[in-house]
Formats: structure tokens, C-alpha cells, sequence
């Protein structure tokens, strides 16, 4: 097939989940089909060295754009027209740009494509459906509303919540419409596709493909010998889920940790930590922030154990299935983990209160036992079901029935 895939922004550095999710994909359909890479180009950002070369695509398509940082003035003044002058989400408003859409009608009248992906839900603003006769479908690796709608809810500051829920309100209606103008639908978990069925009402939601990991890139060193004590955690620390949740880990659960394992540390590993996230290193002799690390590979192996006790967000997450395919034990929330076919006490361990994530935390640190045991099965686990050939085989799968409807 020609497949046009559609997205905000470059790939390299694959420095988040989304990120590598896409260019692990593109690279096992480049190898069957010819695809075309479309993507807005920030005008103050360069190409990294890795991109024009990368074989994720035959065709690769850049379109400057303007998307001013948030706390800039031009950021301001972009913020306040938004609020006060637009019914969609500051975060969709800042993606729009007309010199995408032009070049993805040109593209979509003059080539032959079988099928046009738009790849997360911020470039859907520059799709114009009318004119648009190839199948197109979403690929949500997140419901954000649901980010927003448990971002606002963890809110203390009573204009800050207020803020928070009317972007809310503003995402899941631009969502839900926007969703709906596609011919389909392809969610990152069951519970993803379950919620745009149920929560917007959607009859064009085509299935869900499951999570990859590279088995062969990230494999435990024999012999596996961490550092005693340091729990980790690895994510995006620009990205305001994860910002809350470590912050919420130090604050509320490290103590309890450290009352009875003395020599614990925390590891906070991940690019562009923000000044909250870094004031934590700062404030806690035990806390450690890395910002951006050219291999995860070698902190993840440093790491007794990985934590993810998120509270907000949604879609699937990379570094759960990373940390174990490593060999790293992970302690996570049940929102941390939504959507991955892992099962408590058995290839994780699953903690959604602050004592009894603690407990958990302290379970492993206590018991390597414990920890090579649930390791053990989760890799197992990855290595038979969760290859990005095969995950990459089921979104095509998903997408027959719109190409053949199309054909017939």
C-alpha cells in the first residue's frame, strides 16, 4: 500500500513513549509498504542528525510551523486568545497551521495513497474532511480529555481547577467531533476503545493495537546487578502527568520508603525536567534528576526497581513494557498501568495508595526473590506477545475493513 502518515513534529530524538511507539511502527510498515512522512517542523528547531537517514519512511515531508513556548509572551498572548476567543483546547489551537493542511491537500489530489493516518489528535486540526477521498484513519495513543479531566481533578489552587476543567470540557468536545470525521478509529488499549464507543458515542472505532517492546534493544545484562536502594522512574519530564507524579512520590510515598529503608534513592531519569521536577533533586539529598540521557538502558539497569505511580494520563505506557523487557521489577498505580496485559503479584505489582504503594516499593527492595520472579514472567510475557512486527500487523489488520469498503 501507500500510506500517508501524518504528524506533529519529527521523531528523533525518540525521547518519548509516542515517539518511539510511531517510529518502531513505521519502520515494520516501511518494510512491506511505501509510506510518505508528513510532518510541522517548530521554525526554531533543526533536524536531528538521525532523522533524514532513519527508515521509517521512503518519502519524509517537513512543514515549518509556529508554536510559541508556553511562557513566552508570544506563548501569552496565544494562551489568552484561545481562551477568550476560540472553543477548542489551547493545546489543539497551537498545532493548527495552514501551510500543513495546503500541503496535505496537494499531497491527497496528486498521489495515488491507499490509506492517510493522522498520528496522535493534534494534527486532525488541519484535516479537511470534504476534501479528503482517501480513507483516513486516528491513531489516539492517548484519550486526552481523560488526561485533562484527571489533571483538573488533582488540582488544588481553585482558579488553577477551574482553568483545568474548562480545557477539559473544551478537549472532549473538540475530541469527540473530531473523531468523529474520521472514516476510523485505532485506540493504544481495549479501555481507550471502550471509552470512545461509550463516552462519545463513536461507531467508526476500528480496535485497539497492543503495546510493542524491542526484546532484542532492551535484554537484561547477566548478571543483573543494581544499585541497592535506587528506584527509578523514567518518562518525559516536560509533560505535566509525570511532572505531578513524581512530585507526588516524594512528597507522599519516598518518606514512608526511607522511614524503613534508609539507604533507598530516587532516580528521576528523562529529558527537559521542568523547574519543579528539578527543585525536587535540589530539596532531597535522596532524589536524583538526570534530565535528558543518551541510553535509558544503562540507568534502567542501575535500577532495584522502576516506579510508575501516575494518577492522570492515559493510552499505554513504553516505559512499563522497557523497564521489564531490561529486567527492571515495576511497582505501579492501576492508572500507571491501564490498558497493559499485566497482572498484580504476577508480572507487576499494582499499589494505588500511598501506604500500600510504599509497602510494595519495600517488598522488592527487600526481596530479590520477589523482584527476578515477577521480572521473569513479565519478560516472558513481552517476548511472545508484544513484538512491534506483530503490533504493527494488527493495525493494518484493524484497517481493512475502511480499505475495503473503499475498494468494493
Amino acid at each position: 500500500m501507500k500510506i500517508l502518515w501524518v504528524k506533529s513534529g519529527p521523531l528523533f530524538p525518540l525521547n518519548t513513549g509516542g515517539r518511539r511507539r510511531t517510529h518502531a511502527m513505521l519502520r515494520e510498515l516501511a518494510k512491506e509498504h511505501e509510506v510518505t512522512y508528513l510532518a510541522s517542523l517548530p521554525e526554531n528547531q533543526e533536524l536531528h542528525e538521525d532523522e533524514a537517514g532513519a527508515d521509517y519512511a521512503q518519502d519524509k515531508i517537513w512543514i515549518r510551523s509556529v508554536e510559541p513556548e508556553f511562557k513566552s509572551a508570544q506563548g501569552l498572548r496565544a494562551l489568552l486568545t484561545n481562551l477568550f476567543f476560540s472553543t477548542r483546547p489551547y493545546v489543539l489551537d497551537r498545532y493548527e497551521n495552514p501551510s500543513l493542511r495546503s500541503r496535505l491537500l496537494e499531497l491527497e489530489a496528486s498521489s495515488d495513497f491507499d490509506l492517510i493516518v493522522c498520528d496522535f489528535l493534534t494534527p486532525a486540526v488541519n484535516f479537511e474532511f470534504d476534501a479528503i477521498q482517501t480513507p483516513v484513519v486516528l491513531f489516539q495513543h492517548n484519550i486526552e480529555a481523560q488526561i485533562w479531566k484527571r489533571l483538573a481533578a488533582e488540582k488544588k489552587n481553585p482558579l488553577v481547577k477551574l482553568y483545568f476543567h474548562s480545557q477539559f470540557l473544551r478537549m472532549a468536545e473538540a475530541e469527540r467531533l473530531l473523531s468523529a470525521s474520521f472514516a476510523g478509529v485505532i485506540t493504544v488499549s481495549p479501555e481507550d476503545a471502550t471509552r470512545c464507543r461509550d463516552d462519545y458515542a463513536l461507531s467508526n472505532v476500528l480496535g485497539a493495537v497492543p503495546t510493542g517492546v524491542d526484546t532484542d534493544f532492551f535484554s537484561p545484562p547477566e548478571p543483573r546487578t543494581p544499585e541497592t536502594g535506587l528506584i527509578g522512574f523514567l518518562g518525559s519530564m516536560d509533560w505535566m502527568p509525570n511532572v505531578e507524579c513524581v512530585q507526588y512520590f516524594a512528597e507522599e510515598i519516598f518518606p514512608t520508603i526511607l522511614e524503613r529503608f534508609p539507604k533507598a534513592r530516587f532516580r528521576i531519569i528523562g529529558r527537559n525536567p521542568t523547574p519543579a521536577v528539578q527543585r525536587l533533586g535540589k530539596q532531597f539529598p535522596n532524589i536524583e534528576v538526570t534530565g535528558t540521557v543518551e541510553d535509558v538502558r544503562e540507568h534502567l539497569d542501575a535500577c532495584h526497581l522502576l516506579v510508575v505511580p501516575l494518577r492522570s494520563g492515559g493510552g499505554t505506557r513504553i516505559k512499563i513494557f522497557e523497564a521489564m523487557a531490561e529486567g527492571v521489577p515495576v511497582v505501579s498505580t492501576t492508572i500507571g498501568a491501564e490498558g497493559l496485559p499485566v497482572r498484580d503479584g504476577d508480572t507487576i505489582l499494582l499499589a494505588d495508595e500511598p501506604d500500600s504503594f510504599a509497602n510494595a516499593v519495600i517488598d522488592l527492595l527487600e526481596s530479590d526473590e520477589l523482584g527476578a520472579r515477577l521480572s521473569g514472567e513479565a519478560r516472558s510475557l513481552l517476548a511472545r506477545d508484544h513484538s512491534w512486527e506483530a503490533v504493527s500487523l494488527t493495525f493494518i489488520d484493524l484497517c481493512q475493513p475502511i480499505l475495503t469498503s473503499r475498494s468494493s
